[in-house]
Order: structure tokens, then sequence, then C-alpha cells
């Protein structure tokens, strides 16, 4: 026989101060875990959107980064004439050579530096990814020191604004266009033609780091990675660019998981501890009821069961609390650096239902583990022993 739920939430409403003080305990630490995993979350996503399922990323064979990778013009030409490739309405194919590089520019809310990926591109690199659009401004001119910069750029770094002029690389260059490239990393990136870049840097000419291709289809990968690492004149490897950027990002989404989990878990003894606390006080107070549960015939699985059922009422108003905390967060931008290319990368925090249901979860293990022992020793309470606090 069952003790109604009723009962428990009259309990719960009547000690509403030791309740009160273990669900603030369980919200704070759910509070927290959330907003890490939604750091981890955004970090990782910021990165994964930043490739299509339509375009593949090609570099020397063996090298897991941009900045380690050399693809020679020669390999260009062969890589433009793969089949898969696929090609503009002039006929062109549509192959993005790429040299990237690091500058240090002063953020505008320390005033430190922080490194800006600088990456060159070809005329088409808006056709290769097409998901990037101008939002002000216009494109660069191939051959001239102009930029355009991703729209987190004009927010993070001083002197990044539409129009005014930067010094890197002992050029001086123009920003010409603020590009918005979807949420991605590559808002985080300034873009200028590759060629001039690499003159700049004093760097050869028919040296580049990756090649980006638009496929003639999402299904053409295949097709294209075969021909690629069969031919005898090639030394890449060939990535689809969502999975390139999906293993950009482990690392540090792995290492801000695991802080998150590092600090919840600390926390989270002592809400446990609070949840412990509160149940006790519970039985303490509440062993003439008890007593009297048993004299009725409620026997000791119904007690344990009520018991429990209370702690977790206390760790679901928390969980919920929590919950509510965390979401003003969702859409936070916050940036680190991103440890795969060296440089800052803005992102946003994401709290999405997966996340909350996370927390909810976590919630509960907290109260079970804080309310089993006492409703344990409830049940063991003796019915004689329970009856003289009447």
């Amino acid at each position: 026989m069952a003790i109604p739920i009723e009962y428990n939430l009259r309990s719960v409403v009547n000690r509403w101060v030791s309740t009160l003080v273990a669900v603030l305990s369980i919200a704070g630490t759910v509070a927290v875990f959330i907003v890490m995993l939604a750091m981890a979350q955004g970090f990782r996503a910021t990165l994964t959107s930043s490739g299509s399922p339509q375009n593949a990323i090609i570099l020397r064979g063996g090298a897991n980064a941009e900045m380690m990778s050399a693809v020679m013009l020669d390999q260009v030409k062969v890589i433009a004439d793969a089949p898969g490739v696929g090609r503009s309405s002039a006929g062109e194919p549509l192959v993005s050579a790429e040299v990237v590089v690091i500058g240090a520019f002063p953020l505008l809310s320390s005033g430190s530096d922080a490194n800006v990926q600088i990456r060159g591109t070809s005329p088409l690199a808006l056709q290769v990814r097409p998901e990037v659009r101008m939002a002000q401004g216009r494109f660069f001119q191939s051959g001239l020191a102009e930029l355009i910069v991703g729209k987190n750029v004009t927010g993070i770094y001083k002197g990044f604004d539409l129009g005014s002029t930067v010094d890197f690389g002992g050029g001086r260059w123009t920003i010409v266009g603020v590009f918005d490239a979807g949420g991605s990393s590559f808002d985080s990136e300034v873009w200028c033609d590759a060629s001039v870049l690499n003159q700049i840097y004093k760097r050869p000419e028919n040296v580049f780091q990756s090649v980006t291709v638009r496929l003639a289809s999402v299904g053409s990968f295949k097709e294209l990675k075969d021909a690629l690492t069969t031919d005898p004149r090639l030394t890449v490897d060939v990535f689809r660019e969502t999975s390139w950027y999906s293993e950009q990002s482990r690392t540090v989404a792995t290492i801000i998981r695991v802080l998150g989990f590092l600090v919840a878990i600390v926390m989270a003894v002592g809400a446990i501890f609070a949840a412990l606390n509160t149940m006790y006080s519970a039985v303490a107070a509440r062993s003439s009821e008890i007593g009297t549960l048993k004299a009725l015939g409620f026997g000791p699985a119904s007690i344990v069961a009520s018991f429990l059922a209370e702690s977790m009422i206390i760790a679901l108003a928390g969980g919920a609390i929590g919950c509510l905390a965390a979401l003003p967060f969702n859409g936070f931008t916050a940036g680190t650096m991103n440890w795969a290319s060296f440089s800052y990368l803005a992102f946003s925090f994401r709290v999405t239902p997966a996340i909350v249901g996370t927390g909810i979860i976590f919630a509960l293990l907290m109260g079970a583990i804080g309310g089993i022992p006492p409703a344990v020793r409830a049940a063991r309470l003796p019915i004689v022993v329970a009856l003289r606090e009447l």
C-alpha cells in the first residue's frame, strides 16, 4: 500500500525553510552544470557550422592543421580537374586555394592582444562557401591589400571598422567589407587575397596550405576522395568539411565539458549534503508520524518510497529553478582560444533541450543520493520507539 503523494507535498511546504536551503543548493549546482555544458555545446556548434556537407577540404597528407599543411600550385590544378568538383555558372571549377596566418590585434574589452586568423582566399571564396554573404561594403579586389572581416571581428577588436586601415605583416590594409558567416568560426576571421598575403609575408606564391572544394553534389565526396587519394601526383588527405571542423572542436569542447563536470561534482557534494540534512531532519521531526504509518499497516517499502519521493520533489524543484536560472545564458557571446588554429574564436552559449534534460536528470540523481539514506533510516525505525514521540 503506497502513501499518498499529498502527504509528502504537505510535508515539503510545512518545512519550507530547510526545504528552501536544499532546493537552492541543487538549483545552483544545476545552473552551473548547464552553463558549462552550454559553453561546450556553443563552441562545438560554432566550429561544426563552419563546414558544409557539400564542401571538401584538402590538406597535405598527414597534416592535422592548416598551419602544418602545404599544397603546391600544380597540385591545386590537378584537384581542380578532378571528378566531383562543382563548377560556377561561368564553368570555372569551384576551388579555393587558401593560406592562413595569425595576426595579433588589441581586444576592445581589455586592450590586450589576441590572435586573429587571417585567411587568404581566392576570388571564388563566396561561391565555394555560399553560406557566407557580404553584410556591409564589398568583396576585396584581387591584387589589392584589401580586407573583409567577419561580423564578430568588428565587435571584438579595435580598429576594424568598415573603411579603416590596419597594419600587419609589414603592409597597410584597407577594410572594404564585413561578411556574415551565420555564426560559424569564419565570423571571427579576416579574409583577403591569398596571392597578396603570400607576397606581403614573403612566402612562395605557388604554395598554399589548404584547398576548399565545392562539390558538384553532397554525394560527390567519395568520387573526389577516391580520385585524389589514388592519384600518384598527389599526397593529400581529403576531408568532408563538416567532419574536419567537428574534429577541430573536439579538444577544446572536451576540456570545457570535463571542467564543467568537475565543478558540478564538487558543488553536487554540497547539494547532496543539504538534501541529506533536510531529509534526516524530516525523519527526526516526524518519527511519531512514521510510527503511526507503520501501525496503520504501511510497510518498510512504502516508507522508503514515500521519503524518497519527497527528496525527489525537492530535487525536481531545484533542478527546474537551476534550468530557469541558466536560460538567460542562451546566446551569450564569449571567446576563447581555439587550440587547433591558435586564434581567438567568438562563440555563443547554446542551452539546448538535451542539456536542460541532462540538468534535470542530474538534479534527480542528487535527490536520490541525498534521499535514500534518510528513507532507509525511517523504514528501520521501530514502531515502539517511533510511537514514544506521541
